[in-house]
This record gives structure tokens, C-alpha cells and sequence, in this order.
């Protein structure tokens, strides 16, 4: 039995798939969703949506509480409300960046979408991913999370912040401070060498999150190098202690 699940796995590598057992230490889904029952996690804001992608995952992996999802660009964010439609506790904020600030800036739309940022990219990033290219830009909106009166976040009382700004992860952290204390936990993007000019890279982001009471549980793999196989960012799974439950 165990050389026909072998020869399984092997074609399915074939095709960029990977097959593995639906547990905490083998599935994404799986963690995600023990992280957040764990943590009594009933809101989640996902910042820098896209087309909805991270919250499509939320609900494969089993989540079933309130979902508010922060999406500037406006190719981006009308794919964002058809991927949502259907679910009535994934609410769409209007277009906007966040930030620490209350401003109008250029966001820079890259090739590929999901690397677009309020941040002038750098050649190492385009090196390493030639589409993510810029081609345009837009002027965007941006809020500080702790000023929006939003009711679902509001009403929340245990938040899974979710960032992924590219590069802007910072400022985002910093407008989200009047917030802070009823975020349980954190997961955003992190740098390891400079992509993109002014950024803070993991090491300053770090120790912003422990001063701010945030213990690491996690790290999933990300944007990497395909030539050379050097991962350059990963996203970092961040909680409260458990004495704060």
C-alpha cells in the first residue's frame, strides 16, 4: 500500500502538486484553522486582499466567523466583491490602502497584481519575478484601521489581523495601534533582503511585534527566488501569549 501512495505522490509532483495528510503539522488548512479555534478568533481583517484569495482559503480551512477585506486597487477589488458575493459574513470595505496616516497616495500596479504597492519596487524583486513589473499607477485612499467605523469590526472581540501590503506592512501595524488590544493575533508578509524602497525588513518587524506582546507561531514559506531557490519573503504567524486568554 505504501509503494502505491509513493507512486501517487510522485505523479502528482509531476503536475506542482503536493499530497499530504490533512493534520496540523502537514496541512496549511488544517494549522490555520487550529490557530484560529485555538485563539477564539471571531473576526479576521484581510488587508491587501487581491481577488480574494486569502479569504477563500479562510473558508476552505473551516472559518466560518466575519471576514472584512481591504483592497485598493479597482481591477482588484471589483474581483474581490464577485468572489464574495455569496458569503454574508465576508463583508468588502470600500476601496483603500491602510496605513498610519489619513492621505491620497499612487499606488504602483504591478504586472502581475498581487505584487502592486504603495512602495517603489527594487531590482531584486523584479529580478526575481519579471512580471511583477510595474505598469500603471492609481491614485488610492488610505485610513488608518483604527479611525474606520466599521460595525463588524466594531462588534469583534478576539481579531486575526492579515497583512499583505508589500513592504507597507509597518504603517499598517502602526494605524492599527487603538486597535491593538483586541488583536489576538497577526500574520503578515516579511522581507528578508530589501524589495521594495523604504520597507521595514523582518528583523525590525520582529521586535515591533514583541514589543507589542506578540509571540511567533508560526512561519509559511513565500515569494522565493526561482533560479536560485532563495526564499525572500515569508509570512509570519504571530499570537498573543496564552495567559492573555
Amino acid at each position: 500500500m505504501s509503494s502505491v501512495k509513493n507512486k501517487i505522490k510522485l505523479i502528482a509532483r509531476k503536475f506542482g502538486i503536493e499530497i499530504c495528510r490533512y493534520n496540523s503539522a502537514q496541512s496549511i488548512e488544517a494549522r490555520a484553522y487550529t490557530q484560529l479555534e485555538y485563539h477564539k478568533v471571531d473576526c479576521v481583517l484581510d488587508v491587501g486582499a487581491n481577488d480574494g484569495g486569502y479569504g477563500k482559503f479562510l473558508r476552505s480551512a473551516g472559518f466560518k466567523g466575519n471576514i472584512v477585506s481591504f483592497e485598493p486597487q479597482a481591477s482588484a477589488h471589483a474581483k474581490l466583491i464577485e468572489t464574495s458575493h455569496t458569503d454574508p459574513a465576508w463583508k468588502i470595505a470600500a476601496p483603500m490602502a491602510l496605513g498610519d496616516v489619513e492621505t491620497e497616495l499612487e499606488i504602483n500596479m504591478a504586472g502581475n497584481s498581487t505584487s502592486s504597492s504603495l512602495l517603489t519596487m527594487l531590482p531584486s524583486h523584479i529580478e526575481s519575478a519579471p512580471t511583477s513589473k510595474y505598469i500603471g499607477k492609481e491614485i488610492v485612499k488610505v485610513y488608518r484601521l483604527d479611525t474606520l467605523d466599521e460595525t463588524v469590526i466594531r462588534a469583534a472581540r478576539r481579531i486575526y489581523l492579515k497583512i499583505d501590503t508589500q513592504g507597507y506592512e509597518k504603517p499598517v501595524l502602526l494605524g492599527a495601534q487603538g486597535i491593538m488590544d483586541k488583536i489576538v493575533g497577526i500574520q503578515l508578509e516579511m522581507s528578508v533582503i530589501p524589495l521594495y524602497e523604504g520597507q521595514a525588513l523582518f528583523q525590525e518587524l520582529l521586535t515591533w511585534l514583541d514589543d507589542a506582546g506578540f509571540e511567533m507561531w508560526g512561519i509559511a514559506p513565500g515569494f522565493m527566488n526561482q533560479t536560485t531557490g532563495r526564499m525572500l519573503q515569508f509570512d509570519g504567524i504571530f499570537f498573543r501569549p496564552p495567559r492573555y486568554h
